[in-house]
């Protein structure tokens, strides 16, 4: 007589189970905690930088959710479901148009801003940019003496005849170029170290705008992350009573940065987010480097101003891409 039992081979198969359950839910919880922390926008410390990945998070969130509902692991499928979705709605509106982009009557004005990196960046790419696009206002971040003498001698100055300038060497310059003449012309320093040009113009058939070349600085060590928060606070709100403004540059951060929100909800909004762009990297592997692109630069636009199209550029020598949009201003 022949004895069997199951026992020997159930007991693999529970083993089995229960290890891929504990996998389950150890890929869900961090997702769980990050989507927390967005939410609140309590990132702080290490997370500022991390956060700047968010959207690759979203994404890879889909994973462990469907591979529960797969394996018929429903509460961790439901928890992974639920993550999914709330950092879907936080990241996927970026890459639709918003039905609301302000007035759609007045000039057009065609801005663009370009970090340098130390002004290595390819003088006569941007020069060629600025002619073929329209560009009436050029900002520039990270611009030196050399960057300056570079631009002059490959044009710019025949297309954008106005200017604010700061050259600094290293990475506190900056610039900005205009079509138009520059009313009340300056170059600050907002707390960080980076300097900002600003100025006033006038499209023909629009209203006064403000405009300035934004860089506050990077969140790059734990020690520094005071300073950023700092120079985002301290960026220009607008003033309902007032001019309106453009903020264009280099913000060091991405929409998924509190600060930044912050900013913008004291009366902007973000052109390419408008434009169903706001996903479009703009810093990262551009000259080289190994880092997933993000999303750090922006043009913020006033919501008195309407915002167009918006198109983004890599240049060469810079690990920046640079960012076209179309503003448009209603009459005076």
């Amino acid at each position: 007589m022949t004895i069997t039992s199951s026992a020997p081979v159930a007991k693999p198969v529970r083993v089995r189970r229960a290890a891929w359950l504990v996998l389950l839910w150890l890929l869900v919880l961090p997702g769980v905690a990050w989507t927390a922390v967005r939410l609140g926008g309590w990132e702080r410390g290490p997370l500022v930088q991390l956060f700047a990945f968010t959207p690759y998070v979203a994404a890879g969130m889909a994973v462990p959710a469907i591979a529960a509902l797969a394996t018929r692991r429903w509460l961790v499928a439901a928890v992974a479901t639920i993550t999914f979705a709330l950092l879907a709605v936080t990241v996927l509106p970026r890459a639709l148009p918003d039905g609301d982009r302000g007035p759609r009557t007045g000039a057009k004005l065609h801005v663009m801003t370009s970090n340098l990196l130390f002004g290595g960046a390819d003088a006569t790419q941007l020069v060629q940019l600025v002619r073929d696009h329209d560009v009436a206002v050029l900002a520039l971040q990270e611009f030196t003496p050399s960057a300056q003498t570079r631009l002059a001698e490959a044009g710019l100055g025949q297309l954008l005849p106005y200017s604010s300038l700061g050259a600094e060497w290293g990475a506190s310059g900056s610039g900005l170029y205009s079509r138009y003449p520059l009313t009340d012309p300056g170059v600050r320093d907002i707390g960080g170290g980076f300097r900002q040009a600003y100025g006033t113009v006038q499209p023909p058939g629009g209203g006064r705008v403000v405009l300035e070349s934004a860089h506050p600085i990077a969140p790059f060590s734990l020690a520094v992350l005071g300073r950023w928060r700092k120079d985002l606070e301290n960026e220009p709100r607008t003033d309902p009573a007032g001019t309106p403004r453009v903020l264009l540059g280099d913000f060091n951060s991405t929409l998924d940065h509190g600060p930044l929100r912050d900013l913008i909800a004291g009366g902007y909004r973000d052109a390419a987010d408008a434009a169903g762009k706001g996903l479009t990297p703009t810093w990262g592997p551009y000259d080289g480097d190994p880092i997933p692109p993000v999303t750090i630069d922006h043009v913020l636009i006033d919501e008195r101003l309407g915002a167009g199209a918006v198109a983004v550029h890599t240049i060469r020598g810079s690990d920046h891409r640079a960012i076209i949009a179309e503003v448009i201003v209603p009459a005076a």
